[in-house]
């Protein structure tokens, strides 16, 4: 697959998300949107009404990632709304093949969120009930973090566990993704890059988008993988 860039609007200027989203959707694939309960991670941030009221605007898909205590109960909804995926993290939710397939059921892609210390392997089980697999490469809760060079291992890992079940499954790496690290992780396995600061930080955040797929496109070329 093609590498793919979802820009986080976490680091937008939440007075203006509708504009602020306009700005990429001519280069990027996704608007990722990262919703926070002030529970799971410290940092609270937005929920399902905004969320409905981006789709009204939003010429791209919806990329739910829900860093929420209870996704077994939230999740389905998003979906339902009209998110075009919505993540669940595997350290939150208590059913989480019930989860999934609800949210498969109810129309979006399903995803499956790992924090950096939860080893990947746990969950090879599950992928044949998810369409992506996300790895956090900071510490979940606030925008503009160090990228985490110890997850990449986890990433090639991951894509090796794919592989091998031959699945269509999707690999995501969310945090301090940028122009210095988004082909490692596109050389490490990844092919759907969430990019905040890097894109909303930028002068022209479109432009931030194509020059960020150009690199990844060049590193996956590349990669052994």
């Amino acid at each position: 697959m093609a590498p793919q860039i979802a820009p986080s609007i976490l680091s937008a200027d939440f007075a203006r998300l509708a504009e602020d989203v306009a700005l990429i959707s001519g280069t990027a694939d996704w608007v990722h949107v990262d919703v926070m309960d002030n529970h799971f991670v410290p940092n609270l941030t937005l929920g399902l009404p905004v969320v409905e009221a981006l789709l009204k605007h939003s010429a791209l898909p919806l990329d739910c990632h829900l860093m929420i205590e209870d996704p077994d109960r939230w999740a389905p909804q998003y979906a339902e709304a009209g998110a075009g995926s919505v993540t669940i993290h595997a350290e939150a939710a208590k059913a989480p093949i019930r989860t999934l397939r609800a949210i498969r059921a109810a129309g979006a892609r399903a995803g499956l969120g790992v924090n950096p210390a939860t080893p990947v392997e746990g969950f090879e089980d599950l992928l044949g009930e998810i369409d992506m697999l996300l790895l956090m490469t900071v510490e979940p809760g606030f925008g503009g973090q160090r990228f985490l060079d110890v997850v990449l291992p986890k990433v090639r890992r991951a894509r090796d566990m794919i592989k091998g079940r031959d699945l269509p499954v999707w690999v995501q790496v969310d945090g301090g993704v940028s122009a210095e690290t988004i082909e490692r992780c596109a050389e490490a396995g990844a092919d759907v890059f969430v990019a905040g600061s890097a894109v909303y930080g930028a002068d022209d955040p479109s432009e931030a988008v194509r020059r960020l797929k150009a690199q990844a496109e060049k590193a996956t070329a590349a990669a052994a993988w």
